[in-house]
């Protein structure tokens, strides 16, 4: 694909503080928001994206999805696997979508508005940028806070609740500084934390592969319409994570604009899949010797009753650490979310509002659900949104080979080029629109589960459905549009 700049004749309206205000350093907070990232500023090498993506790869969360394959749904250990490999590919798409960021300068909250409009853009950011992000973060607070408080209980802390909302607090802290200080901290710290996590769990699996039933066998096996369901919903829970990372040209955008865009692709979807794909691995092969019970409050906690009391600790902290890279890096670019929908808030105020909001959320999940619980309803809610939202962008930057000028996305006047119909792109939106609903209709959970999804017997085809209907529909009306803005002058 091509990184090479489109031109506008119209004149654009673009706000930039001085320069001296956005040096890009991990000792100082970032003051950068969503502005253009000019060519005397890019920085950095494609392969520094592998940590990037490794860090918050190395979740605890993996175990205990990976185990829901063989405890929950009743696969087969090597049934499992074989969905964890297929769904792998869909790592591609965060790896397509970061490549926008060089090309643009900017963050893909704003790249966006070629897709939906200025006005367009502002309400599906408004919503998948923001609120979704605030979600997601009180997902993995949940998962952290409920690791702290049980080792909090197990050395004499005398209310749990009161752990549990301490653990939430002080995690929440964290993980807002390191989106404050941003794109140059997260670069330079993901390095060593991928090492140093997945050292940690290496040592946790070294001493749990010992208790392994490995000749485990489901003690009534499926077949037919059953085995079909259990394995589309398979390929739906793990098809979750690499659909979420929507905001991979975030960290992508202060590379070179002559930065190879194969070279970007292959980092960013090589970091998604490893470490976490053998994590996830081992947490199928996990689910075949751990009880139903395990997954009530996640796998994690059976885990702790097998390490030795040295390393129990280490295995929490390395759970609060990973939790901190996985929600500071949503932290970060969610920030720049409530910039690129108009609210007059620079980016650290705005990182320190989704921090209070998202632990908010955090608290009252901790006290009112089981880990499990809030696992499902968050991929009910991601799901729906995350897949025709990821191939719509993909399409975008495949039909236009990744052509973007940030001049033209920060023109918001009528007449600009991403103006369309009164601020708003209809065939983005209507395709975004089609593919949610197309999805709900065929997902299957323990929360919901789609009209045609039961009429076909809880087969839960709403990833390929969803993104089929968003992908043929976004060619199809936004094809000719954007062959006409991309064709040379």
């Amino acid at each position: 694909m091509s990184e090479t700049s489109a031109t506008s004749d119209h004149p654009r309206r673009e706000s930039r503080p001085p320069r001296h205000e956005f040096l890009d350093t991990a000792t100082a907070p970032e003051t950068r928001g969503i502005e253009i990232v000019g060519d005397d500023e890019r920085h950095g090498r494609a392969r520094d994206l592998f940590f990037v993506w490794s860090a918050p790869n190395v979740s605890v969360l993996n175990l205990t999805v990976g185990a829901s394959l063989t405890i929950v749904l009743g696969l087969e250990v090597w049934q499992g696997l074989l969905v964890l490999l297929a769904s792998s590919v869909l790592a591609i798409l965060p790896g397509i979508v970061a490549i926008s960021g060089p090309a643009a300068g900017t963050s893909g909250s704003v790249i966006q508005r070629a897709i939906y409009g200025v006005r367009g853009n502002k309400v599906v950011v408004a919503f998948y940028g923001w609120f979704i992000s605030c979600v997601f973060l009180a997902l993995n607070w949940v998962a952290a806070s409920f690791m702290g408080a049980e080792l909090l209980t197990r050395w004499g802390f005398p209310d749990r609740t009161v752990a549990l909302v301490l653990v939430s607090v002080v995690t929440a802290a964290i993980t807002v500084l390191v989106a404050i200080y941003g794109h140059a901290l997260i670069l330079r710290a993901y390095m060593g934390i991928a090492i140093a996590l997945s050292l940690i769990f290496a040592a946790v699996l070294g001493f749990i592969a010992p208790s392994i039933d490995w000749g485990f066998a489901q003690p009534e096996p499926l077949s037919g319409l059953p085995l079909w369901s259990s394995l589309t919903i398979a390929f739906a829970l793990f098809s979750s994570s690499p659909l979420s990372f929507s905001n991979s040209a975030d960290m992508a955008r202060y590379l070179p604009r002559d930065t190879k865009p194969s070279r970007i692709v292959w980092a960013t979807a090589l970091g998604n899949l490893f470490p976490g794909m053998l994590i996830t691995g081992f947490g199928i092969v996990l689910g075949g010797t751990v009880g139903a019970e395990s997954l009530e409050s996640g796998i994690e906690y059976s885990l702790l009753e097998k390490l030795p009391s040295w390393l129990a600790p280490v295995f929490v902290l390395g759970v609060i650490v990973n939790t901190i890279a996985l929600n500071g890096m949503t932290t970060y670019t969610a920030s720049m979310a409530l910039q690129s929908i108009g609210v007059p808030i620079r980016r650290i105020p705005s990182a320190v509002l989704i921090g209070v909001l998202g632990g908010a959320f955090t608290i009252v999940l901790v006290l009112s659900s089981s880990l499990i619980d809030a696992i499902n309803l968050m991929l009910q809610f991601l799901l729906v949104i995350s897949a025709p939202t990821m191939a719509v962008y993909v399409a975008d930057i495949v039909l236009r080979r990744n052509r973007y000028d940030g001049r033209d996305l920060f023109d918001e006047r009528p007449g600009g080029k991403f103006w369309y119909t009164g601020g708003f792109g209809g065939p983005g939106l209507v395709s975004v629109v089609a593919g949610a609903v197309a999805t709900a209709l065929f997902l299957s959970t323990t929360v919901w589960t789609g009209p045609l999804g039961a009429a076909l017997g809880q087969l839960d085809l709403s990833v390929p459905v969803g993104m089929l209907v968003s992908t043929v529909l976004y060619a199809l009306l936004a094809g000719p549009g954007i062959r006409r803005q991309t064709a040379p002058r």
